[in-house]
């Protein structure tokens, strides 16, 4: 159960910055780069100060650098999608994408010495469907899939890709000692197509809403290593419970919600549920 609450942790920062992002991504018209280059400095300076007391190591190998770059990449790839997606999906229904990577994650795990046991997978099976049903419900968006397809795909194998470079690269160095420099190199390399001037007289209450919104980001990404650390499968079921909690916020704001919405929320909620104590 403590790792249910290292994703309860994640899933409550998520879920803030998840609706920063999309008004990010769909009222304050930034673009790719220039959303990317406001995530990726600013979580920068929000995570220095926290390093002092993180138990961090690396070692002069070519693996450390190698999981440097690729978590650059993975990370590059996932805001740079994620804002061309959210143009046209809502953070509600593009948690429930992520369902897609739930069976590759699990198996991921065995490979890395999880047992194979038939109840959880019947408990990813129940989660799937759920989302299943609830990007049924969101059809009547009518999202153009022809547009997006290409940077849906990138998105989960960035997010996927992530999980996997801090699992399988943590023995050579730590998560943070990853993270930190590949957002630094990011926003190095965006520095030279970007003018953060630019940015914020195109729209200064979006960069204030966008930078405040990493101070729970940088709280839910050093949450999301320490679950990584210990099953992929947990990581990836982290994007539905986010799904779930928003659903719960729709439900308290008495927003109207589709029968199809309600039961994919449901049998969600109950897959991952059932999935910590099997």
């Amino acid at each position: 159960m403590n790792i249910f609450i290292l994703m309860a942790g994640v899933t409550a920062c998520y879920t803030i910055t998840s609706l920063s992002d999309k008004y990010a991504a769909s009222s304050a018209e930034f673009s790719g780069d220039e959303f990317t280059f406001l995530m990726c400095s600013s979580l920068s300076i929000f995570l220095l100060p926290v390093l002092p007391f993180l138990q961090m190591h690396c070692t002069f190998s070519w693996q450390s650098f190698a999981a440097v770059l690729l978590v650059a990449v993975c990370k590059m790839l996932e805001f740079q999608m994620s804002a061309a997606v959210l143009k046209q999906l809502s953070a509600f229904e593009l948690k429930a994408w992520m369902g897609t990577t739930l069976f590759v994650s699990y198996f991921t795990d065995v490979v890395y010495g999880a047992d194979l046991r038939m109840s959880k997978l019947g408990c990813l099976v129940l989660a799937a469907l759920g989302l299943v049903f609830i990007v049924r419900s969101e059809k009547e968006n009518k999202t153009d899939y022809r547009q997006i397809a290409l940077p849906l795909i990138l998105y989960l194998a960035s997010k996927y890709g992530y999980g996997m470079v801090i699992k399988g690269f943590t023995p050579y160095i730590s998560s943070t000692a990853q993270l930190l420099p590949a957002l630094v190199l990011i926003s190095l390399v965006l520095l030279a197509k970007v003018s953060p001037r630019k940015i914020y007289r195109k729209n200064p209450r979006g960069v204030l809403t966008v930078t405040l919104a990493r101070i729970p980001n940088a709280a839910g990404m050093l949450l999301e290593n320490a679950v990584i650390s210990i099953s992929l499968t947990s990581y990836s079921l982290i994007q539905p419970m986010i799904l779930v909690t928003l659903f719960v916020i729709g439900l308290l704001r008495r927003e109207s919600q589709t029968r199809l919405n309600l039961f994919g929320s449901i049998l969600c909620a109950a897959g991952i549920v059932l999935f910590q104590f099997f």
